[in-house]
């Protein structure tokens, strides 16, 4: 083992102890209003951000309106097919333009004086533009503002306001690959169900992150779902489930036996009709893919974190997640679900039962884990100001980690990974001194 594993790590939110294997995180990074700003500032104005899927907008002229970083935008389809996301605010006097949350539009009316734009952001129309001077000039001047940069990966549509931001393959790096693993589960691919499901936390955008890469939490939090697959014949177990860190703050866990996935690994409780297509499926799944990446693609189930604001559960159905912080306390959540192009009407709906029944904003899981993390954040608050015992503690696992051993969704060392990349990312800013070790689940060869 190198020396560095008797370095130690400190500064105001962040605490690693290689001697005393312990990893620790002060509360204040949950709670303080000069933290969330500067989040604001180093994070989500600087890096790559999630917006939706190209999905929600599969015809021309289709619009959605949403937040992301505390601004508001339109992600919309131009009359050509072209994807866009326009800053909401008409550049004349800062009107939000689009003011319903959806539809179908070639041109955006500002309500206030009624300038009129295109969906490709062009100037249609100015009231009365006889008394401009210049109106060539104005007309190129007073265009939709579109955000710095915009990329699609496998569907999955990013921003940035940073106009100098890397590359987003470079941003994504090995999350890339388990992004393409869910768009090959099925040879038409996979699009998103009309609607979206918005709910708030009153929590920090954080414990969101942490609550997903936390296998640790399940059976004890979860212990209503758990008892029902018990019950309908699924054995639940947490051995040969890993956690992995991929870069860049993005992290995975690898599950295997938190329950079955439609039209992949068949349970009891879907029904014999299911298990023959699910048997046909993965038929068809080796044929197309090959035996190995088959595998890879189904038998695995997939909670992945991408850095700063996506998660993707690729478990017993397939859910998005995005996250938007309001406030140190307060966490929005917007999800939706995705589904295969074409599948068999039986299928769709056991998978839309099944899915809600866990990751739904009213099953089994989703209300445990957002009482879970509102407790965590009331709870904190009984802390404040107390020193030493106001610091979480994320130290389990640490031990197999320093040696190099492959960490177990059950520990901690992807909550760590996420961790390490936040205080990279702001720690100039917070003041942070000492040297930080490299995580060695960076960079591991994955399966």
């Amino acid at each position: 083992m190198p020396d560095e594993a008797s370095e130690r790590v400190a500064g105001p939110m962040l605490v690693e102890d290689w001697d005393r294997l312990t990893f620790r995180v002060n509360r204040e990074a949950y709670r303080s209003p000069e933290v969330f700003t500067r989040e604001r500032v180093d994070i989500w104005l600087r890096t790559w951000l999630y917006l939706g899927h190209e999905t929600e907008i599969p015809d021309a002229n289709d619009f959605k309106v949403r937040t992301i970083a505390g601004r508001p935008l339109i992600f919309c389809r131009d009359s050509e097919g072209e994807v866009h996301a326009w800053l909401n605010s008409c550049p004349h006097r800062g009107t939000v333009l689009c003011r319903e949350t959806e539809g179908s539009q070639r041109r955006f009316q500002c309500f206030y004086h009624a300038w009129t734009f295109n969906n490709d952001g062009t100037v249609a129309a100015i009231p009365d533009d006889e008394a401009y001077a210049d109106l060539d000039a104005l007309r190129k001047n007073m265009m939709l503002r579109s955000v710095p940069r915009l990329e699609i990966h496998e569907g999955y549509v990013f921003i940035s306001f940073n106009p100098d931001v890397p590359p987003l393959l470079e941003h994504l790096g090995e999350a890339a690959e388990y992004m393409t693993m869910i768009e090959e589960q099925h040879a038409s691919g996979v699009t998103t169900l009309p609607g979206v499901q918005l709910y708030s936390v009153r929590g920090n955008w954080k414990l969101a992150v942490e609550n997903a890469m936390d296998g640790y939490h399940f059976s004890p939090t979860h212990n209503t779902f758990v008892g029902y697959l018990r019950e309908n014949g699924f054995a639940v177990t947490d051995d040969n489930q890993y956690a992995y860190n991929l870069g860049n703050g993005h992290s995975l866990l690898v599950l295997t036996g938190h329950g079955g996935r439609i039209s992949m690994i068949w349970e009891p409780r879907f029904g014999e009709a299911e298990k023959q297509r699910t048997e046909e499926h993965r038929a068809e799944m080796v044929e197309r893919l090959g035996e190995k990446r088959a595998h890879y693609v189904a038998d695995e189930s997939h909670i992945l974190f991408v850095f700063p604001n996506l998660l993707l559960f690729d478990i017993e159905g397939l859910s998005i997640r995005q996250i938007e912080p309001v406030a140190p306390g307060h966490t929005d959540v917007r999800a939706w679900q995705l589904v295969p192009r074409e599948e068999d009407p039986e299928s769709r709906a056991l998978r839309m039962k099944t899915v809600v029944s866990f990751v739904g904003p009213g099953g089994l899981a989703t209300p445990d884990d957002i009482e879970a993390y509102e407790a965590v954040q009331r709870g904190i608050e009984a802390t404040r100001g107390a020193g030493e015992l106001d610091f979480s503690d994320m130290s389990r696992g640490l031990a197999d980690e320093v040696k190099g051993t492959q960490g177990r969704s059950i520990d901690e060392g992807a909550m760590r990974g996420f961790w390490r990349h936040w205080e990279q990312v702001l720690g100039a800013g917070l003041e942070v001194t000492g040297d930080r070790p490299a995580s060695f689940l960076e960079g591991r060869e994955m399966p």
